[in-house]
């Protein structure tokens, strides 16, 4: 037998193991917990975001490919709202069913009517670009979409201009740098630097080619239809704070745009046999855009701007234009220009400016919501003492 001395040491033992076996199963479970939050947090945003880009161009690729098959791009955009919102009509209904959202006012449908006018206006204008030049200088001019929300804001007093803060100096300079790099991208093409030997994947070629007008033709509405798109962000950011349900809002959207596309298109292509989809590569754009397009896209980037932040995903902005001159040599067999390369860099430097005094701007918000919080923790005690003293 043990007596009361081995008892006890004995006793001791087994706690301490168990103590050990617990913090280690701790340990453990921690690490998962780790793992799984660093892939939701991280891993899943950024391969959603890499994704998007290159479903976005992928996009512009088809519909360029199309256009060159005869497609008319107010065809193309009527059928890819009316698709874009098939595709999203059962996931608004049961998101709109199983939560509880506020009831729907004139001024909130007036301002989702609004971004259904500015985003078939932005597209129109898109498409419109694409086909006059290639998707490469369409990845190029969408990094003017900061510059342009950035006046737009001051334009509507939504941003406050404190010429003497570096952040709006930053801003500016930003700003300036991008439409000089727009300005370049547009009006100076340069000898080819790149292009294939080889006929295209899609062995498809443009009947006339794109001179030099249609470049800048090209390169006037692709900036066009990101300044009405920059309206969109802008329009949107006011629709989300009165009615916070992305899912319900984006398809409202895309209802908006369809019915507003529908006799605008009519009344544009009114050649009836060009509404006729072929079973070709233009059946494929269209079901590609009704899926990946407006929808897909407009869901992952909402998600990533409510779990990472609006920097996050505009990061990934100047990636497009990798994405889109490669696939634009390999799958179109389009040439890659001098004045293509020296304006992309000039915009993604004036991009990345703006995005980083933004970032600051959303960090110094943070640091003051921070101090004025844990001030007022502070303070309020003290300032209920003396309440109280002077009631006493």
């Amino acid at each position: 037998m043990m007596g009361p001395t081995h008892q006890r040491a004995h006793s001791l033992s087994l706690i301490r193991d168990s103590f050990v076996l617990y913090s280690l199963g701790g340990k453990r479970e921690r690490g998962r917990e780790m793992a799984s939050r660093y892939c939701y947090k991280d891993a899943l945003p950024f391969s959603a975001m890499v994704t998007a880009e290159c479903t976005n161009v992928g996009l512009n690729i088809l519909f360029k490919a199309s256009s060159l098959k005869g497609l008319s791009y107010y065809v193309f955009v009527f059928y890819m709202y009316a698709t874009s919102t098939l595709v999203l009509l059962p996931l608004a209904i049961v998101f709109r069913g199983t939560t509880g959202l506020p009831t729907f006012k004139l001024s909130l449908l007036s301002r989702i009517f609004l971004l259904g006018l500015l985003g078939f206006s932005g597209q129109v204008c898109a498409y419109k670009g694409i086909e006059y030049s290639s998707p490469t200088l369409a990845s190029a001019i969408s990094n003017l979409t900061p510059a342009f929300t950035f006046i737009l804001a001051v334009i509507f007093r939504m941003e406050n201009l404190a010429l003497r803060c570096s952040i709006t100096q930053a801003k500016i300079m930003g700003t300036i740098v991008s439409i000089l790099g727009a300005l370049v991208v547009v009006f100076y093409k340069g000898p080819t630097i790149l292009s294939q030997s080889q006929p295209p994947f899609l062995s498809l070629h443009s009947p006339q080619g794109t001179s030099e007008t249609q470049w800048v033709i090209g390169g006037l509405l692709l900036a066009a239809s990101n300044l009405l798109f920059s309206g969109w962000y802008i329009v949107q950011t006011q629709v989300m704070e009165i009615y916070p349900a992305e899912i319900v809002v984006v398809f409202l959207y895309l209802l908006c745009a369809t019915i507003i596309s529908a006799p605008a298109c009519l009344i544009l292509e009114g050649n009836l046999s060009s509404w006729i989809l072929r079973p070709d590569i233009t059946l494929v754009a269209v079901i590609y855009s009704g899926f990946f397009g407006s929808s897909f896209n407009s869901v992952i980037h909402t998600w990533c701007l409510h779990l990472k932040g609006p920097v996050y995903v505009s990061i990934f902005k100047p990636l497009s234009i990798v994405i889109a001159a490669a696939m634009g040599v390999i799958f179109l067999g389009d040439a890659l220009y001098l004045g293509s390369v020296i304006g992309a860099i000039i915009l993604s430097i004036g991009f990345y400016g703006v995005i980083w005094a933004k970032a600051k701007e959303v960090l110094r918000q943070d640091y003051c919501c921070a101090s004025l919080g844990s001030s007022s923790e502070h303070k309020t005690p003290l300032l209920d003492s003396y309440k109280f003293e002077d009631v006493e």
